[in-house]
């Protein structure tokens, strides 16, 4: 059993290695096969990113714009607009796979929300191309700044991302979350607003990503890796007590750890006006709840041979079956607002398979040495 568990702690170990850098992800982690921009931005909402260089000589604008589509097939779009911070009068590049699977880019004119469908935009546009990798997609483009805007050194700016492609080549509707309603703000041109740690937006990311990480590890890996130690451990003689002390380590570091993920949790909603998870927000302190009642009961347990032990192994067995359920379930919410890139959604998924894996196998061998056990007793 000792080998056991440092196989678990060495494949957490390696898990934690993996995916801390695609959850840290940022505007400047990423490479472009377009060159290289001045500045970048972690956009605050949508998961994405934009990477820009002005030239004020002439009044060209670089742009790469990053983004997870909605779904594969979806599309990702970014956009100026002249008149009013809403998406009503954008000049928007929209980038998606057309029918043979390559990326594409066309310009839409969005006169208004009735009216979206290919047009030449009110000013010039030049270079655009697309690609995709990673579960990502990147447009890129050149644009000629109205002399107004340019006078003004700031533009409005829209971003956003779709779930689809009809046959035609037109984009389906995208949905209307909070995420895409807040998918909108002010670019300065200078690059003022750009660079790490400079923006609101990338020390929300920051504090996004490090809440992810600290509730995958928490109630993500190491909660189930203490139900396993509790399940199966006990039930070898020589690993008794050492398995009660394993169980409640993994258990109560995976609270301590969890509640500073829920901490962070707090943070970003209250920094976050209109923007709310609600499942992902609602099964958190359900679990927060549930788990502090469960700590807390480990001081209430009976004794072995109290008449009252039965009914309370009844009920912290069922609660922590019900926190191990939503646990998972709730990590795979956050990898869904996230959006890390695909690998890292199946690594987690790899992790859990492997844990359930060794659970039904180590489950097969209890029941086996239990029966084993009744045999010599009834023979004896």
């Amino acid at each position: 059993m000792a080998a056991y568990s440092s196989s678990l702690i060495l494949g957490l170990s390696v898990w934690v290695m993996l995916i801390s850098p695609a959850l840290s992800l940022t505007c400047t982690s990423q490479n472009l096969k377009n060159g290289i921009y001045s500045h970048c931005l972690d956009l605050p909402s949508l998961s994405s990113f934009l990477h820009y260089t002005y030239d004020s000589s002439n009044r060209s604008l670089s742009v790469a714009f990053v983004a997870t589509p909605a779904k594969p097939d979806g599309w990702i779009a970014w956009a100026i607009n002249p008149t009013a911070a809403g998406m009503a009068g954008a000049q928007a590049l929209v980038a998606h796979k057309d029918s043979k699977g390559a990326m594409t880019v066309k310009t839409y004119n969005v006169s208004s929300y009735a009216s979206i469908v290919p047009e030449k935009l009110a000013f010039e546009v030049w270079d655009t191309t697309a690609d995709e990798s990673g579960g990502f997609m990147r447009l890129y483009g050149k644009i000629k700044v109205p002399e107004g805007l340019a006078k003004a050194g700031k533009v409005n700016q829209v971003w956003q991302v779709g779930p689809s492609v009809t046959a035609d080549g037109s984009i389906a509707k995208h949905d209307f979350g909070p995420g895409n309603l807040n998918a909108k703000g002010t670019l300065d041109l200078s690059g003022a607003q750009s660079g790490v740690g400079s923006t609101g937006s990338d020390s929300r990311t920051k504090k996004r990503n490090i809440h992810g990480i600290l509730n995958a590890v928490s109630w993500g890996i190491l909660f189930p890796i203490g139900v396993i130690i509790a399940r199966y451990m006990r039930t070898f003689e020589s690993a008794d007590p050492a398995w009660f002390y394993l169980h409640v380590f993994c258990q109560f570091s995976a609270y301590v750890i969890g509640v500073a993920g829920w901490g962070t949790g707090l943070k970003l909603g209250s920094e976050s006006k209109g923007v709310t998870y609600h499942k992902h927000r609602n099964i958190g302190i359900a679990l927060f709840c549930i788990a502090t009642v469960q700590i807390f009961a480990l001081f209430l347990r009976p004794k072995k041979d109290h008449k009252y032990r039965f009914y309370w192994n009844i009920y912290h067995h069922g609660v922590g079956y019900a926190i191990l359920v939503l646990s998972i379930v709730n990590v795979f919410e956050g990898l869904n607002i996230l959006h890390p890139e695909k690998k890292w959604k199946s690594a987690y998924i790899i992790v859990i398979a492997v844990l359930g894996g060794i659970a039904v196998l180590l489950e097969a061998i209890t029941w086996i040495v239990v029966i084993m056990r009744k045999s010599r007793s009834t023979k004896s």
